[in-house]
């Protein structure tokens, strides 16, 4: 995983000054100072947090500083400071009890298929870090960073990276973390170069050497010869004009030269992410993750505090449209207050599945969404996981008698726009009996691509076969969309397919109506959609469904963005 760029430097390898890990338990028989201890850290940490996101206001822009918020909501949440008071009560030291509670909320984060909620596990133990270093009254370390720093680390914390002055990051690597971690975030807000992931580097002996950092290959280059430096550095060059010509675009429409509009939304699940998502010229939210708030508690969220949660994101956006995915939870990703143990969670209790079985848990969720929408027309909600037509029908039910209830009630609230993410290949196949039932259609090709080709994307002996470009991935898209436009009925795609540029020609080829992805990929997808002709997109289509793989297939588009100006897209500077 990378942040995309080329970022050359001297390294300078941390280390987490505050282990978490290694506090052990320890049995207290008074636990007020304890108590009293954590909750001043959690102060003061409110505060060193705020102080910061000021501090940055002439660097990053307000949407990336925006992402403080989601720092401030982990301070705030139940889970983590509820969870740590709990152990506390119950007879363990602060220390001990933070790093219990933080433990076990990474871990859930960590394990969880969705890589935009596998990244919130840094955040929370980067968190864990800045508070124990706050319990044991740490001063931090005052280091001399070079002119252009390559940071490294095991996994680099947003704390490290706010360590180094603006000017002198040059780039970053971790070998854990991925690009959907906030400090990824940071990164892209701030245009440095970063890499995640990078396994067996030898960070003991890289400290002071000379780095590259490629974030078009997701590799790093220690001690370049001088040709290959010389490469990098016009490279590099490339890049920064390229970083210039896609910011142009930030204002204008995303419609093909023959006049074919394609709408690009944003994938979402935080109000940071909303507001950065805005500012990258996003016309609304395609896919908000509403189960992240159900992750930061200890308990499921009432439908007043959902209710005031969904108003907060609606109002961010508005006027533009917001689709909100009801609860999508599972064996993959249980919730800590909830676990779910299965041999085989991809196959098992999940999504709308849990949410029919627990009708007074989803009633209360569909509930709040419909009170947000009193105030809020953009909305829309979506069920995840459908795998048959009664599924769909039992869902819609339980929307219906929500809405009746709350009209009864004397609580006037609008009937949204209804929507089905069609993710595994029953849906698929029918497409067109679910579409005529909802007034849009959403596919989820993350899930959709991992089900036809039986591939476990996050299991190293078999990730490769993964690919969204498979021919038979792209017969089944091409069918699901034909079938929706048969009924009426508009298609978003809100998998990772819809960013990746030679992905979104195809399916502008097909004629989905638009394209939902990560706020990053936003500016070079509209740059795709404003220099390739619509009937062109349809022909390169029709030639793709006559090859036999992923990667005759991926050469083939990639030829045409050659020859359209766009090769810098796949790889500054590459022909």
């Amino acid at each position: 995983a990378s942040a995309r760029g080329l970022g050359i430097g001297e390294a300078v390898v941390v280390f987490p000054e505050a282990d978490l890990d290694s506090v052990p338990d320890k049995a207290i028989s008074d636990t007020a100072d304890d108590e009293a201890n954590f909750r001043h850290a959690v102060a003061t940490e409110t505060e060193e947090l705020k102080r910061l996101s000021k501090q940055l206001e002439g660097v990053l822009a307000a949407e990336d500083r925006a992402l403080f918020d989601a720092y401030a909501l982990l301070l705030s949440s139940d889970s983590l400071v509820q969870g740590t008071l709990r152990r506390i009560r119950q007879g363990n030291w602060a220390p001990g009890a933070l790093r219990a509670t933080i433990t076990e909320y990474a871990n859930i984060f960590e394990e969880m298929d969705d890589p935009y909620l596998a990244g919130r596990a840094a955040d929370i133990r980067d968190l864990g870090r800045r508070l124990l270093k706050r319990l044991q009254q740490e001063r931090p370390e005052i280091r001399q960073y070079p002119e252009r720093t390559i940071l490294m680390g095991e996994e680099i914390s947003v704390s490290n990276f706010l360590e180094v002055p603006p000017d002198k990051l040059a780039g970053l690597v971790s070998v854990r973390g991925t690009s959907a971690s906030h400090v990824a975030l940071l990164a892209r807000g701030m245009s440095i170069p970063a890499v995640f992931g990078i396994r067996d580097t030898p960070l003991e002996r890289i400290n002071g050497r000379q780095v590259v950092v490629d974030g078009y290959l997701a590799r790093i280059c220690i001690q370049p010869g001088p040709t290959l430096l010389e490469e990098y550095h016009r490279l590099a060059e490339e890049e920064a004009q390229l970083s210039k010509e896609l910011e142009s675009l930030r204002d204008e429409p995303a419609i093909t030269p023959d006049g074919r509009r394609f709408a690009l939304l944003a994938n979402s699940g935080l109000f940071a992410d909303i507001a950065a998502a805005r500012e990258r010229g996003a016309e609304g939210v395609g896919l908000y993750r509403s189960e992240l708030h159900f992750y930061l508690r200890d308990h499921f969220p009432s439908e007043d505090e959902q209710t005031k949660t969904y108003n907060r994101v609606m109002r961010t956006m508005a006027p533009c449209p917001v689709t909100l995915r009801t609860l999508d939870v599972g064996g993959d990703k249980p919730l800590p207050y909830y676990p779910i143990a299965e041999e085989n969670p991809f196959l098992g209790w999940r999504g709308i599945r849990i949410s029919l079985d627990q009708p007074d848990i989803f009633k209360t969720q569909v509930r709040a969404m419909l009170r947000a929408s009193a105030q809020h027309p953009n909305m829309g909600i979506m069920f995840p996981m459908i795998s048959c037509v009664s599924e769909l029908r039992e869902a819609l039910a339980i929307l219906h008698s929500a809405y009746a209830e709350l009209i009864e009630d004397g609580i006037q609230v609008n009937l949204p726009r209804t929507g089905v993410m069609v993710e595994v290949p029953s849906a698929a196949y029918l497409a067109g009996s679910l579409a005529r039932l909802v007034d849009f259609v959403s596919i989820g090709s993350n899930d959709l691509t991992q089900y036809i080709l039986a591939v476990d994307r996050n299991n190293e002996r078999v990730a490769k076969l993964y690919d969204s470009l498979h021919p038979a991935v792209l017969y089944a898209l091409q069918h699901i969309v034909r079938q929706a436009h048969d009924a009426m009925r508009p298609v978003s795609v809100c998998g990772e397919m819809a960013g990746d540029p030679a992905g979104a020609i195809l399916l502008m080829g097909m004629g989905v109506d638009s394209l939902s992805m990560s706020m990053g990929n936003l500016p070079k997808i509209k740059w795709v959609v404003r220099s390739v002709e619509y009937q062109e997109a349809k022909k390169l289509l029709k030639d793709a469904l006559r090859m036999e793989n992923a990667a005759e297939i991926r050469a083939h588009v990639y030829e045409l963005l050659e020859q359209r100006g766009l090769g810098s897209l796949v790889r500054a500077g590459h022909s």
